[in-house]
């Protein structure tokens, strides 16, 4: 009886030692796979360690880090001014991975990239471009049969980062792009889907569909993915080293917070971005000694994961700063 009275008096000290530090983060799609393949890596490296995160678009990640329900925030554009000054701390913005928006779609017995133009792109999701075969899509694609079928539009139903970057790249290039441009916009044609696992699915199951997401989801799935003509006059494929080419300009005079879209560089394909962690800059010290760990391990052990998953591991430029950023990070004690 007395032993089996010290037995159970050990086993909740045992199970109190071990339990895990939970860190909640949510977020942009966009750099799921990747950031899913980094928190499973990183319980091995800290085993006291989980990291949940839930991929709910930037717009529902800035949101609840606003409000202070997460440990983290992520998203594929930085937070505007007006969403920063909502927050009742301050907020570091720290890149983790650099990737692409591709347009990609659904043609039968299509086997060659198609070659696409902003003013192309821009009216077919504005509706101005309606079938397959129109002139301005076949004069583009002079070697392949274009189909006398309907496009069915399909882009991102939620608050996005995808869809800033993909419509700030619009609205750059376009003088006559009206839907304009942001993490949410009224799109006139098309249907919704939710998250870029979303818009996935309604691509890989409609005929004719044709859509925006983030690189890595196309390329996971091998969908095919159109070469887009950037700002040099050449159509780039979306590749590892066409997107880090986007970002090869940031340095002291430039920052990883400011856009790369639409890059001058004459290989660079021109609807490239960086992802952030958003984070707090002041954190109790149990969460963010944490945080700054795994973040610290994402930029460096961690990037090796990022070309497997189609991903572009960020260069070293932008990592140095990056490692500056992480500095200004505070932790206070909770009884402080």
């Amino acid at each position: 009886m007395k032993y089996t009275l010290l037995l159970l008096l050990f086993i909740p000290f045992a199970f109190s030692a071990d339990k895990p530090s939970l860190i909640n983060g949510a977020g942009a799609t966009f750099p799921y796979i990747l950031y899913s393949k980094w928190f499973s890596e990183y319980s091995k490296v800290d085993t006291t360690v989980k990291i949940n995160y839930r991929s709910i678009g930037s717009g529902g990640g800035i949101r609840q880090l606003i409000k202070g329900t997460l440990d983290f925030g992520a998203s594929d554009v930085p937070m505007k001014e007006y969403e920063i000054k909502k927050s009742k701390k301050p907020i570091v913005h720290i890149p983790t991975t650099l990737s692409a928006v591709v347009l990609t779609y659904n043609l039968e017995n299509i086997t060659q990239p198609l070659h696409l133009t902003s003013a192309v792109i821009a009216q077919i999701f504005d509706g101005r471009i309606k079938k397959w075969n129109d002139p301005q899509l076949t004069a583009l694609n002079k070697n392949i049969e274009l189909p006398a079928q309907d496009i069915i539009v399909v882009y991102r139903a939620d608050g996005s980062g995808t869809t800033a970057v993909f419509t700030e790249y619009l609205a750059k290039t376009q003088e006559d792009w009206k839907v304009g441009y942001g993490k949410s916009v009224n799109w006139p044609v098309g249907i919704g889907g939710k998250g870029n696992e979303g818009v996935l699915g309604l691509v890989q199951k409609t005929p004719g569909a044709f859509a925006y997401m983030g690189m890595g989801y196309a390329m996971n799935q091998k969908l095919p993915t159109a070469h887009v003509k950037n700002q040099a006059g050449h159509f780039i494929e979306p590749t590892m080293s066409s997107v880090q080419e986007s970002a090869k300009d940031v340095g002291p005079r430039q920052s990883y917070i400011e856009s790369i879209v639409n890059s001058k560089r004459e290989k660079a394909y021109p609807i490239s971005s960086f992802s952030y962690l958003l984070v707090y800059k002041e954190m109790e010290e149990s969460i963010g000694h944490v945080i700054i760990n795994f973040i610290q391990w994402a930029l460096s052990d961690g990037q090796k994961f990022s070309e497997p998953l189609y991903y572009v591991p960020l260069p070293e430029n932008v990592i140095t700063q990056a490692k500056s950023a992480v500095k200004n990070i505070q932790l206070k004690n909770a009884s402080s």
